[in-house]
């Protein structure tokens, strides 16, 4: 009986001896594992570093120059004047102007080039002028009276007279061209001077002074 029990307790159990070898493979593997350099595995990131090219660099354009100031003219001296010499002036009238001059072609001829040309003055127009004439306001004033010693005896007369027209219409004066008799021209000087109205002359438009003809008949009825 007590060999039995002795026997038992020397034997060694198959189940645990494995189960201790596994725990202390397992241990052993770790610490070498972990003892050994090679098998560290390494954490971290990579950084790669690249050069970017940057943009040229312009210039500084070099600032403007400086306006310059202008140099300063000094005026020119005054000659002192002399007073002590007389001084004579003289006035220069103004030159007639001359007519401006027209340009005349002369004849093509074959080359297609113009021949000579001539200039020749200018003519002025003539002016334009009328006559006085009879203003009709005042027509039936214009004839005179009769002369009484004339009527007396019967005859009948004719007078023509030259009128100077002023630039109111009014006679300013009278020159006697014919006349049957001074009884005649005396009357119709008087109603030409008191009576006679004309529109006046003119001259491009313009009233002016201008002498007239005038025949008076005198008839007895």
């Amino acid at each position: 009986m007590y060999a039995d029990r002795y026997g038992r307790h020397g034997r060694i159990n198959p189940g645990s001896a494995i189960l201790a070898l596994t725990i202390n493979g397992a241990i052993l593997g770790g610490l070498i594992l972990f003892a050994n350099p090679t098998f560290k595995k390494q954490i971290g990131t990579v950084l790669t570093i690249q050069a970017i090219p940057l943009d040229p660099v312009k210039p500084t354009p070099p600032p403007p120059p400086k306006p310059q100031p202008e140099p300063k003219i000094q005026p020119a001296l005054r000659q002192p004047v002399d007073t002590s010499k007389s001084v004579i002036v003289t006035k220069i009238a103004d030159p007639t102007p001359l007519p401006l001059p027209t340009f005349t072609p002369g004849p093509i001829d074959g080359t297609g080039t113009v021949g000579t040309a001539t200039v020749e003055p200018v003519k002025p127009l003539p002016p334009v002028l009328t006559t006085p004439t009879i203003d009709p306001r005042y027509a039936n004033l214009f004839q005179p009276v009769f002369p009484p010693d004339e009527q007396r005896a019967g005859r009948s007369g004719r007078v023509v007279v030259r009128v100077l027209v002023g630039v109111d219409g009014r006679v300013k004066d009278i020159a006697r061209v014919s006349a049957t008799s001074d009884s005649f021209y005396d009357v119709t000087r008087k109603r030409a001077l008191d009576k006679w109205r004309f529109k006046p002359a003119t001259r491009d438009s313009i009233p002016v002074e201008a002498w007239r003809e005038v025949a008076v008949s005198f008839v007895l009825a």
